[in-house]
């Protein structure tokens, strides 16, 4: 039986180690939102700030379960048509994003205070305050 193969001309000029630099990398390709932060720590709390473009304030979920943040989103885009005007092409991206991460210390959910302005959530998560230190008396 024949074995058949692909011809690839360039094979021979661009060793491998070039070919991947022509090829777009894959989140390029996949058209994911992605939610970008900033972390800041202070011995209180920890600040956070998430950039949310394009979402409404009622969209936005955050969950805080002992050290482990959440952060979920659902962007809409809404139909507009206009008399006399059609949709050429649209690059909006619109659907679900989300982001988990954890902290270096266990967070007081019950203080945890979040305000969403102009696309910026912030986050005021402060930490729970570490038991005092027991004596054990000895029998």
């Amino acid at each position: 039986m024949a074995r058949l193969s692909v011809y690839d001309p360039f094979a021979e000029v661009f060793p491998e180690i070039f070919r991947g630099l022509l090829q777009q990398p894959a989140r390029a390709q996949a058209d994911v939102a992605e939610i970008r932060i900033e972390v800041q720590e202070n011995a209180q709390q920890y600040q956070v700030q998430a950039e949310l473009p394009g979402v409404k304030k009622e969209d936005i979920n955050v969950q805080v379960d002992g050290n482990r943040v959440s952060i979920t989103a659902e962007t809409r885009r809404e139909a507009q048509a206009r008399e006399g005007e059609r949709l050429l092409r649209s690059e909006r991206f619109y659907g679900a994003m989300a982001r988990q991460f954890t902290l270096g210390a266990e967070l007081d959910e019950s203080t945890v205070q979040a305000r969403f302005d102009n696309g910026l959530l912030t986050l005021t998560l402060p930490k729970k305050p570490l038991p005092a230190a027991r004596r054990v008396t000895i029998q």
